[in-house]
């Protein structure tokens, strides 16, 4: 008798949660929508200005970025070369709804990880970030221009006493 009791109450308990409303997955929203700007496949060519980050020298790369299933995340797998060697990197950009910001973390070959917080404003994206490079805490700003669909420049700048410093322009190129 116990044991039928136990199971009637399973099958009721299952009945219920099968016949419950459903909860809504979530989706994305207008700022997860605005990374898909950046999905496609990129060819990016930049020069890293000479400075405390070495002698300096020419870059190109190309980046292949789409949009994770369920549109909250964008993925970015790039592959290029400089004056440091072959560069290989992957990134992931998001929006943080919490902190109102958006966010990126990337990792690459030469064993750096990334974490940037990010703002758009029209056409102007900033990110942010302040880490350790050779055991000094640096601030580091990255803007990208929006030129149009399929272009947009970039420039890096780091903080120092004088204030904000150029250290990497280049541009971005979209193919596909």
């Amino acid at each position: 008798m116990r044991k039928i009791v136990v199971v009637s109450f399973i099958i009721v308990l299952f009945t219920v949660v099968a016949t419950a409303q459903n909860p809504q997955m979530p989706t994305p929203g207008a700022e997860q929508k605005r990374l898909a700007y950046y999905a496609g496949t990129w060819t990016s060519e930049f020069e890293v200005k000479p400075g405390s980050m070495g002698p300096g020298g020419k870059a190109t790369g190309t980046d292949r970025s789409e949009m994770m299933p369920g549109g909250f995340f964008l993925v970015t797998h790039t592959n290029g070369k400089s004056f440091m060697g072959d560069i290989h990197e992957v990134a992931v950009m998001g929006y943080d709804a919490e902190g109102k910001v958006y966010t990126y973390d990337a990792y690459n070959n030469f064993g750096e990880a990334e974490h940037f917080k990010g703002t758009v404003q029209g056409d102007t994206w900033t990110w942010t970030s302040e880490s350790k490079v050779g055991g000094q805490s640096v601030k580091m700003r990255f803007i990208a221009k929006e030129v149009s669909p399929t272009m947009y420049t970039m420039k890096l700048e780091m903080a120092g006493a004088s204030g904000w410093t150029t250290v990497m322009e280049g541009k971005a190129t979209k193919s596909k």
